[in-house]
């Protein structure tokens, strides 16, 4: 027999540092049963979180990564006409069974799943303004209609649903009043360092130190089109430690800001170092 999601209780995960404020929202959606919405710029852990929800719970996640032209009804399923015009002109035996060409989606998968899943709905901004209402019904009743076979599919269990964005564009009401709600904050400085040390346990004192104040001086800068986001630290991080870059390359010796050695893993557009060099350059010439 399986345990139903509201037994269930988040308590963080050893490869994912989660904040007191996100345990409890995670928590409040498998207590209410609603879908958790969880927002944050980019590279802030939105779909990790999933993943390691997913294993902390020991449930089994399920994926839907949406694309500008995913469909609601691709979650659901799909009846493939052409390959059953296709078989029917070859005489195919299986045409006489419709359900030979129903394309089961994720949210099928996940609602006749024999125990509770985690269901990820990731990055749901990306899709059509109508995307988020035509999954309204389905999410809140936990069933939908295939009319080609004339049944109704209900979930055995009702999956823990995780639905990310990246605030590309303003979702509806109506699907916001269905949801818990969550913003991934940035992280501060000791949030980051518990970060790094998970990723890098071994990372010596001074050079976290400078990286995390060279990093967070980056994204102070005003007017940078792209803030370098946390996984992109980690990925500089891991380069610095790759090439063996000391501390003191980081800054220079009256310690003034530089351009940092391997800054394409943090400023990811021409215009962002363009304006982070001009800056270096008015602190060196005002000194």
């Amino acid at each position: 027999m399986t345990q139903e999601t509201t037994a269930l209780r988040f308590d963080g995960a050893d490869n994912y540092v989660a904040t007191d404020d996100l345990k409890l929202a995670v928590n409040a959606a498998l207590k209410l049963q609603r879908p958790l919405l969880i927002k944050g710029e980019p590279g802030t852990g939105k779909t990790m979180l999933a993943e390691e929800v997913a294993a902390a719970l020991n449930m089994p996640l399920m994926q839907w990564h949406i694309k500008s032209t995913t469909k609601a009804q691709q979650g659901l399923y799909e009846y493939d006409a052409v390959s059953r015009l296709r078989d029917s002109q070859l005489g195919d035996e299986r045409v006489k069974d419709i359900h030979n060409y129903i394309v089961k989606g994720v949210l099928w998968q996940a609602f006749t799943a024999d125990e509770p899943v985690v269901l990820l709905i990731d990055e749901i901004d990306k899709a059509d303004i109508e995307f988020p209402n035509d999954l309204l019904r389905e999410l809140d009743r936990m069933e939908f209609y295939v009319y080609e076979t004339r049944e109704m599919v209900r979930a055995k269990h009702r999956p823990l649903v995780i639905i990310t964005s990246n605030n590309e564009k303003e979702l509806p009401d109506a699907f916001l009043r269905r949801c818990f709600f969550h913003y991934i904050k940035f992280p501060d400085k000791d949030t980051m360092q518990k970060i790094v040390d998970v990723h890098f346990p071994k990372l010596k004192a001074d050079l976290l130190a400078q990286a995390l104040q060279t990093f967070y001086e980056v994204r102070d800068v005003a007017g940078l089109k792209k803030k370098p986001s946390t996984s992109e630290f980690i990925d500089w991080l891991k380069l610095l430690l790759a090439e063996d870059i000391p501390a003191e390359a980081l800054r220079s010796k009256d310690n003034k800001a530089i351009v940092p050695p391997l800054h394409g893993a943090l400023l990811k557009n021409e215009q962002d170092v363009h304006l982070f060099e001009r800056l270096v350059f008015m602190s060196r010439t005002n000194r």
